[in-house]
């Protein structure tokens, strides 16, 4: 059994040598479905949303959160029904959060390439608010606008070129990134978007990366935020709210980002002391409220002992958990009914036909052919990214809650996969 100086995720436990969820045994949730599954525990997610909800509590506020992390239907309505927003990034994501029952008006369209016809279905619905990441981008949306007659409540998204100090691929608040408009140039856009007859400015917008897990990064940023908002109503035009976005990092493997609620105190503080204690702030955390809630269950299928490494072969892949493979990312991967043995040290890898198909490298693990294995923080961009890779199905998807466990996402067949193909005559 993992040492006791490592906790487990909030809500995952061992309990008569089993490591329980909530109130169910994940051991019966994988015979009872299978394997690759991925289980969520919905008091893990309401508990992260409630240190937000505290740490902005008495302030004007939204709290959408940005679904590319996990974008399932169930975990949507959890997070719906508790009060929050939804954050989008992509056509397809505004037609999920309309299929939970979001408010329109407590939707966000970011992301840096909107296309006309997203635009058009997002400006019919009546969303809160397009955070506009580029100067043309600008120009297509004042032109869809107005030729649909109406105008566009925008805010638009600054580069503070702040280092985040997290992986490149997450990063992006600095220069060198896609993300949102040259610090430098800010001003000048905002006069721009002012001018339009299609745009209603509406605020401003700031996100520097992800999976941050100091308040320094976030900190500088505001006081760079804060700096254009003077200057930008100083040029005569006025916003109503902030949004800071999301990027809070969570636990995979003895990270200590700062609770929710001590950071917003933080940057409060900061907001009011520069004079803007009575704005709305708008904030998108994704990762840091679904991603320590969720774990991947798998089944060892084989051990290859070799000269230089060891291989334990399991049937989750890079396809089911893609960060491994694309961030070398870390998660922790533990037994579900551990053993009371010596462990070996073993490279965990899955069936996909790549050399980059692995979970965890270099973990030692007392283990069985048959034994589950539960991979730790995987309730965040793992569903979401999984594709069919190898013709691979996409895993089951539970939702506990207590001593019940719902499933949220059937397993995917073959014949599911193949639905929108057609052979040739």
């Amino acid at each position: 059994m993992p040492s006791p100086s490592t906790p487990l995720p909030p809500h995952l436990v061992y309990r008569d040598h089993q490591l329980v969820m909530e109130d169910v045994a994940l051991a019966s949730l994988a015979r009872a479905h299978g394997t690759p599954l991925f289980a969520y525990s919905k008091a893990a997610i309401l508990d992260a949303l409630a240190a937000y909800q505290r740490g902005l509590a008495g302030r004007p506020h939204l709290i959408c959160y940005a679904m590319k992390a996990n974008s399932s239907l169930a975990i949507l309505q959890v997070l719906v029904r508790a009060g929050c927003g939804l954050d989008i990034v992509s056509g397809g994501e505004l037609e999920r959060a309309l299929a939970v029952g979001c408010d329109p008006e407590r939707i966000i369209f970011s992301g840096v390439g909107k296309t006309r016809s997203e635009m058009r279905h997002a400006l019919q619905v009546g969303i809160g608010c397009f955070n506009v990441e580029s100067e043309a981008e600008l120009e297509v949306l004042d032109e869809v606008a107005c030729d649909m007659g109406l105008r566009a409540p925008v805010s638009i998204r600054v580069n503070p070129n702040v280092d985040a100090k997290t992986h490149p691929y997450i990063s992006t608040g600095l220069k060198g990134n896609k993300f949102g408009i040259a610090h430098e140039r800010v001003v000048q856009t905002y006069l721009r978007a002012a001018a339009c007859k299609g745009l209603r400015v509406a605020g401003i917008d700031c996100h520097i990366g992800s999976q941050i897990t100091e308040t320094g990064p976030y900190l500088d940023a505001m006081d760079r935020v804060l700096e254009l908002v003077d200057a930008i109503e100083a040029a005569g035009v006025p916003l109503e709210h902030i949004d800071f976005g999301g990027g809070l990092g969570i636990d995979y493997a003895g990270d200590t980002p700062p609770s929710a609620d001590a950071l917003w105190r933080q940057l409060l503080e900061r907001i009011d002391a520069r004079g803007h204690g009575h704005r709305k702030i708008c904030i998108e955390p994704g990762r840091s409220l679904v991603g320590n809630a969720g774990v991947c269950l798998t089944e060892v299928l084989y051990l290859k002992p070799g000269d230089q490494k060891n291989f334990l072969i399991v049937d989750a892949a890079m396809n089911d958990l893609p960060r491994p493979a694309m961030y070398e990312a870390y998660h922790r991967i533990v037994p579900v009914q551990p053993r009371d043995e010596p462990g070996l040290v073993w490279d965990v890898v899955g069936p996909v036909c790549e050399s980059g198909d692995w979970l965890g490298r270099d973990r030692k693990l007392a283990v069985k052919p048959g034994d589950l294995l539960a991979v730790l923080s995987a309730g965040a961009y793992c569903m979401s990214m999984a594709s069919n890779y190898n013709t691979r199905g996409r895993a089951m998807e539970v939702l506990v809650d207590g001593d019940q466990a719902l499933v949220i996402r059937q397993r995917e067949s073959a014949q599911d996969q193949f639905r929108m193909e057609q052979l040739l005559p």
